[in-house]
């Protein structure tokens, strides 16, 4: 049996196509479909290592949990990663095929249209509902000739669409309507439905406008979601990050996390759970001023290390993180971040720069890093090796899960000053080290993202941290809600919010 399909699109980015289409799956789910999420084309630097060492979009594999499923590139068959400028990294069905100046090849689009369509097709031979996410609009009419990822494949795999508008934002009736217009004809008339999303207020006080939508379009609304706070779900689009900059700083009794702001910082979605932890401010910076009274500074993954490390060098950012380090201030690199502090990066096949193939790093750890052709792409499961500021406060016998995404291997000068011991790589055992120590444990540097997810390392960096401003661990923690419990609200309030039966007979249920 071919999958029923249905899919969201939006009138603009970052108008929360994302989260409804994880709120969605999650509904289908609950009720018993056998659902999976799909997305053509992600343009992101959040993201997804598979069990087996593919590389997707982070929204997908949220999507696909909401779904009970292990993540599958199939779902994001392509992920465009943007380095700088025009030119991205192209990864197709999990492995990066290179890396492009303008993504508008016609010869290569019309082999990414046969990848898209083959994944879908294997999905729904596999579901009984595959829930399809657009990308930014449908209607962006320069484009419209190269779109492999909206209209395209709604048209491809005969779906409904439910079109998306941010209220928070302001202007979504025009932008509604100005969507329709722009529409050619026949994909107009695949538009079933319109989603009002993230209202705050009194729905009542909307209907002369909801009304008036229908009436002016001949679309149904099919529901009015609100802003959901405090929502503990990895979001990929990037005005989320803007929405965390320039938050207040922290209280004497709080501790402040600084998060450098590099113009390609990747996966910065994995410092979310610090964010909801009681007594604790994580704020994304990108002055030296920033970082100076902060309790720990992080340098977080990159896309691009050697274009990060020249933007660094030019803010004065070096500088602080030095005098950091002098009196033992805590300082924490990831991935790209880790690598910029090291003693040199070499690139000598010009896999990151075309036009260096050396250059220092900041020289706080006792590592070089060397670029190679090659990808690692793997989830690893590693315990403390007892090194770096957190050292007594995380046990040594903790599991600890995460994933690598880099080009650059680490090559430590000190084999001693590992911080942790790999104990798995996609699922097989392996006995290898990771990341390097430096200014007497001041400074620590790991190549494994999403650390922060284990709740052992989570609670033992912030204890080691509070013991050194002085102050007390809370009494009382306040319940952090599992992925799961966040995933059964967020489809709880979308249930709520629109018309179900509407919905099922959209999508043909």
């Amino acid at each position: 049996m071919t999958a029923r399909t249905v899919m969201v699109q939006g009138t603009a980015s970052s108008v929360g196509k994302s989260l409804l289409v994880t709120a969605l799956c999650r509904m289908l789910r609950q009720d018993g479909w056998r659902v999976a999420p799909f997305k053509a084309q992600n343009m992101s630097l959040n993201a997804y290592v598979t069990p087996d060492g593919g590389e997707m979009g982070r929204a997908q594999a949220v999507q696909a949990e909401a779904a009970g499923l292990v993540p599958s590139v199939d779902m994001n068959p392509i992920l465009i990663k943007p380095e700088g400028g025009a030119r991205a990294q192209v990864i197709v069905l999990g492995k990066p095929i290179g890396s492009v100046d303008a993504f508008d090849d016609r010869e290569r689009r019309a082999d990414l249209r046969r990848v898209v369509a083959e994944s879908l097709a294997r999905l729904r031979e596999e579901y009984d509902v595959v829930v399809i996410e657009g990308a930014g609009s449908p209607v962006e009419v320069n484009l419209r000739d190269r779109d492999i990822v909206n209209m395209h494949v709604a048209r491809l795999a005969d779906a409904p669409v439910l079109l998306a508008g941010d209220i928070d934002r302001g202007g979504v009736f025009a932008a509604f309507v100005g969507t329709m217009e722009l529409l050619e004809p026949g994909d107009r008339a695949r538009v079933a439905a319109f989603i009002v999303n993230r209202f705050r207020g009194d729905v009542s006080l909307l209907k002369p406008g909801l009304d008036f939508l229908e009436e002016r379009t001949g679309v149904p609304v099919l529901g009015v979601v609100p802003y959901i706070p405090r929502l503990r779900l990895a979001d990929e689009d990037a005005l989320s990050l803007e929405a965390r900059l320039h938050r207040r700083p922290a209280r004497q009794d709080e501790i402040e996390v600084a998060v450098v702001r590099l113009p390609l910082i990747s996966n910065y979605d994995e410092f979310e759970p610090l964010e909801h932890e009681p007594g604790v401010v994580v704020r994304f910076v990108d002055e030296a001023t920033e970082v100076v009274d902060a309790d720990l500074v992080i340098l977080p993954g990159s896309k691009s290390t050697m274009a990060d490390l020249a933007w660094l060098r030019e803010s004065g950012l070096p500088e602080a993180i030095h005098a950091r380090s002098k009196r033992g201030a805590p300082v924490l690199g990831i991935c790209g971040g880790c690598q910029m502090l090291t003693q040199r990066i070499d690139d000598p096949d010009h896999v990151e720069s075309t036009a260096l193939t050396s250059a220092s790093g900041l020289g706080l750890l006792e590592a070089r890093t060397r670029f190679a052709r090659q990808k690692t792409t793997s989830r690893v499961v590693a315990r403390p090796s007892g090194r770096g500021f957190f050292a007594e406060d995380v046990p040594r016998d903790a599991r600890l899960g995460g994933y690598e995404i880099h080009m650059g291997r680490l090559e430590a000068t000190d084999a001693n000053g590992a911080v942790f011991e790999v104990l798995e790589r996609n699922g097989k055992a392996e006995r290898s080290v990771d990341g390097a120590v430096g200014c007497g444990g001041a400074v620590v540097g790991t190549m494994i993202h999403g650390l922060f997810e284990n709740d052992s390392l989570r609670a033992g960096v912030l204890r080691a941290l509070r013991r050194r401003k002085g102050i007390a661990d809370p009494v009382s923690h306040r319940a952090i809600p599992t992925k799961e419990q966040e995933l059964d609200r967020l489809a709880r309030v979308v249930r709520e919010s629109i018309d179900e039966e509407r919905f099922g007979r959209i999508v043909g249920l």
